[in-house]
């Protein structure tokens, strides 16, 4: 199958603005989302997607191909969709570009129940939650599953309900994950998401994911080690700075 990586980006984030090209360890935060994702051996080719001239020059300067898309999409699922459209392949994948400590053996992970399933037409990484912080974190889209790992829902509170007294102890969850975001679709999957109309849930939420599961589709949930740390704020970003300075995998790109 054709594999390839569609990073959204914009400058654009109520919560960041910027944040793409906001310095992490030398570099744009973007180029290092690019650089990582494009290790993976499962992609044919990684794509930038965007809308703002900014980010496509910083893209080019860096050796990354662009698309531009609309500057009228709420959901980067939806930009991906419009960057892909002129793209022959099966498999799109979509890595959100705040996301600079994606490790290329996600992106195999994740797109390895594809070549096992021809009715599989998205794929979400989930992992569980260790700490407080994250569950209680309005930026952190927890997931509820199935006994076959498939997501029932996904919200930006804390669900399932904690205990009182996890509040008073070490935080151990055992039901309690979140999204990491490394979406692929299959293409005809992604074409259809983005011809559906928005969902209540998905907008009241504002998670992408939302929108199938509101209209009846499935959303596979694969489980993943790698403990990444999405860049939502500036606290976040330096955050991660101090998480990737000692990351061996930097001195690959």
């Amino acid at each position: 199958m054709k594999t390839i990586a569609v990073i959204p980006a914009r400058m654009g984030s109520s919560r960041f603005p910027g944040k793409p090209l906001s310095r992490l360890l030398g570099r744009t935060m973007l180029e290092h989302v690019y650089k990582r994702v494009a290790l993976s051996n499962s992609l044919d080719a990684t794509y930038i997607a965007t809308c703002d001239e900014e980010i496509r020059q910083a893209a080019q300067d860096f050796g990354a191909p662009v698309i531009m898309t609309a500057d009228t999409h709420e959901r980067a699922s939806d930009r991906v969709a419009e960057a892909a459209a002129g793209i022959d392949a099966e498999l799109i994948v979509m890595v959100q570009g705040d996301e600079p400590m994606t490790h290329p053996e996600m992106i195999d992970t994740a797109v390895e129940p594809f070549r096992h399933d021809p009715q599989l037409g998205c794929v979400n990484l989930v992992r569980s939650i260790d700490n407080k912080a994250d569950f209680y974190d309005v930026n952190t889209i927890k997931v509820v599953m199935n006994q076959q790992d498939d997501a029932i829902y996904m919200s930006r509170q804390p669900i399932p309900t904690a205990p009182a007294q996890l509040a008073q102890s070490n935080f151990v969850h055992t039901c309690a994950y979140k999204q990491v975001c490394i979406i692929p679709f299959r293409r005809e999957t992604l074409i259809e998401f983005s011809r559906l109309p928005p969902t209540p849930l998905e907008q009241l939420e504002s998670v992408d994911m939302l929108r199938l599961l509101e209209h009846g589709y499935r959303v596979k949930m694969v489980r993943t080690s790698f403990n990444t740390q999405a860049v939502d704020t500036q606290a976040d970003l330096e955050r991660v700075a101090g998480l990737m300075a000692a990351d061996p995998l930097l001195s690959s790109y």
